[in-house]
């Protein structure tokens, strides 16, 4: 199949972009990378009177420090964080979640902006981002990431807002991080997914972050309050598993029933505690 037809904007700023966007309101859409929208074209689930190219807006495409984290461009290409020493040394939970993006190829021209602004459930980029406490920045302001995912394929953004980069927060001493997933394929969408953040003082989890996601319409932040004040034993990572998996009720699919995913979620979410504790436990060489 082919699109409908569409008027093509190549804009040459973000000024220009947003101008398109007001001019056409709801009707325009907005091509980074193209992996997920151009299918959606092609198949004709996306029928946009415009659509406003931002390959060619300067300044979109840096990673730099920040804060003492990273702030990644909209258009920076997943392959291309995928190997950036900065991201492996000051966020190991995105440099462990790129890989799982689709494939090598669709990595090479998806942007980390493009997964952040598309919102799909099982995307592997909007649940690291909420694990990890990030931001969105925008044309307009900065939105935490727990505050920007509204539902499947569905963002706080404005119809003339456009999202300019992400800030990923630096892992600190004594955290460890862990991201996990079950797809029927690589590359394929998940039928779960889980990510953790600990920190570790002392010998017991001061402060822990846990979010899952492909089994609720937006990556979402599960209670952790019980492993607070305390090391990270087989009757705490157990309990919450059980705990996580109850508290999501999943969608058939043809891959799995909700049973079967929730089974899933508890498994990854025990895995996803155990490497984040280990992590955050290991003496450094």
């Amino acid at each position: 199949m082919k699109p409908v037809p569409f008027t093509y904007v190549r804009a040459e700023s973000v000024e220009q972009a947003v101008d398109a966007l007001r001019a056409h309101g709801g009707e325009a859409k907005l091509l980074a990378g193209g992996q997920s929208l151009v299918p959606a074209l092609n198949m004709r689930l996306a029928r946009p009177s415009v659509l406003v190219d931002l390959n060619r807006v300067p300044g979109l495409d840096r990673i730099d420090e920040e804060n003492g984290g990273i702030r990644i461009g909209a258009l920076v290409r997943q392959s291309a964080a995928e190997r950036a020493q900065l991201v492996h040394e000051r966020c190991p939970l995105l440099a462990k979640s790129l890989p799982l993006v689709g494939h090598f190829v669709t990595r090479n021209r998806g942007t980390i902006g493009g997964s952040i602004a598309h919102a799909d459930a099982a995307a592997e980029l909007p649940l690291a981002l909420v694990a990890l406490a990030g931001s969105v920045i925008t044309t307009l302001r900065t939105i935490p990431a727990a505050d920007f995912f509204v539902g499947h394929f569905t963002t706080a953004l404005a119809d003339d807002e456009l999202v300019v980069a992400s800030t990923w927060p630096r892992a600190r001493s004594g955290e460890g991080s862990a991201f996990g997933e079950f797809a029927p394929r690589h590359g394929d969408f998940a039928l779960a997914s889980a990510a953790c953040v600990l920190r570790v003082e002392n010998g017991a989890v001061a402060e822990a972050r846990l979010a899952v996601g492909s089994v609720t319409d937006r990556p979402e932040l599960l209670d952790v309050e019980p492993l607070l004040g305390r090391p990270l034993d087989d009757d705490g990572v157990r309990s919450l598993g059980t705990a996580a998996a109850a508290a999501v009720d999943p969608p058939p699919n043809l891959h799995g029933s909700p049973r079967y995913r929730r089974a899933l979620l508890g498994t990854l979410v025990e895995r996803a505690l155990r490497t984040a504790w280990a992590r955050a436990t290991e003496t450094p060489s």
